[in-house]
């Protein structure tokens, strides 16, 4: 009889010690667009991590003798257009090839996203977590978050470009120096949406139970906060991320279509745009593929961030 009733309780033991997060992936999986989202942003970032590796042409590579040449879909409807089979995407008005100019600016592209939102992420989250849980902090941390919000974002980033873009250049190189600059302006004026939806956290949590509880047996601020605070917030913040990383891939490829991005000879997608709009009525395709490669890996992240959102809630998930 004992045996029979050990074995009877093992699945609800097992279903008792199922790990939350194996339900929030569960919730995450049966939301379509964000799987899908996750499927073209895996996609797209092997596509420029190691698509140079197999496809190793030289993006800077100038071939006159093979300029303008056009994709092969392009021979169904303009049967005069120079097309090669070794040139997928077509080569630009000297000669570059297309697709690999693709594969660089999308590497430099998804860099900068990925490091401005880091960046943004933890200034938003240290000036939350402070303005949340020191109530002396509070009044001028988010008064001073209030006066970042009310800055034109745009114009700050153009007058930082030409502040400082040249002394970074000359102390860090070239393409450094614009990715350092780059990668702080965007990160230094995108962190007060975080800092705003993790100070309404942690001013919640810390009339929670469990934290009283830590407070009264003397829990020091430092510990209480990595130990209690953080780990609670961790869902908000991670749904922050996603938003920012599409905040800041727009925010670099408008910069360099402005240009006032990275050199003329140092690919990003935005850049691959502005130098396609001049010939946009003669060679559409140019226009197409940079364009569709920012729209649909911000479309893709903006999903992963829904998705994100309903899993982990715990409202959401379980229903």
């Amino acid at each position: 009889m004992t045996d029979i009733s050990a074995q009877d309780q093992a699945p609800e033991a097992v279903e008792k010690t199922r790990n939350q997060w194996w339900d929030v992936w569960d919730q995450f999986r049966s939301h379509k667009g964000a799987m899908a989202g996750l499927i073209f942003l895996t996609f797209i970032t092997l596509f420029c991590a190691f698509g140079p590796m197999v496809w190793d042409v030289d993006p800077g590579k100038l071939d006159i003798r093979n300029k303008d040449v056009r994709p092969i879909y392009v021979a169904i409807w303009d049967g005069d257009a120079k097309t090669s089979w070794a040139r997928p995407m077509g080569t630009d008005h000297l000669g570059r090839d297309i697709m690999s100019n693709i594969m660089q600016g999308g590497r430099i592209s998804l860099a900068v996203g990925w490091t401005a939102m880091i960046l943004a992420i933890l200034i938003g989250t240290f000036v939350g977590v402070l303005s949340g849980y020191f109530k002396r902090l509070d009044w001028g941390l988010m008064r001073f978050t209030d006066l970042v919000l009310s800055l034109p974002i745009l114009p700050l980033l153009l007058v930082m470009m030409l502040l400082f873009r040249d002394p970074l250049r000359a102390a860090f190189g070239p393409e450094t120096g614009i990715f350092l600059l780059i990668v702080a302006g965007i990160g230094i004026t995108s962190w007060m949406q975080t800092a705003r939806i993790v100070r309404g956290d942690v001013m919640a949590l810390k009339e929670r139970e469990f934290v009283l509880a830590a407070r009264s047996i003397g829990t020091p601020p430092r510990r209480m906060i990595t130990r209690h605070i953080l780990p609670n917030v961790l869902s908000p913040i991670m749904v922050s991320a996603t938003l920012g990383l599409a905040t800041a891939i727009i925010t670099e490829s408008a910069l360099s279509f402005l240009g006032l991005g990275f050199p003329s000879d140092f690919p990003t997608w935005g850049k691959i745009l502005f130098d396609s709009v001049d010939r946009m009525t003669a060679f559409p395709e140019r226009v197409l593929w940079p364009g569709l490669a920012i729209s649909l890996t911000v479309l893709a992240v903006n999903y992963i961030g829904d998705g994100l959102r309903d899993a982990l809630d715990p409202r959401i998930r379980g229903l």
